[in-house]
């Protein structure tokens, strides 16, 4: 029973505070993402939905139903 104290206890406590640490971002690391990048991946995101939609379209219109 001891060892799963430890663990509960001490180990996953700095699971966590390593997942923290490492999924955290720096105030350098935020700034150095832009409003132009932002914009082009929205605009990438924007133009791949538009053709996506074209095609499941075209999927559906030659779909053979039984």
């Amino acid at each position: 029973m001891i060892p799963w104290l430890i663990l509960a206890v001490v180990v996953v406590p700095l699971f966590i505070v390593a997942y923290v640490l490492t999924r955290r971002r720096s105030p350098k690391a935020m700034s150095e993402l832009d409003d132009e990048t932002a914009e082009n991946e929205f605009a990438e995101a924007e133009a791949f939905e538009a053709e996506w939609h074209e095609a499941d379209k075209q999927r559906f219109h030659d779909e053979r139903l039984p």
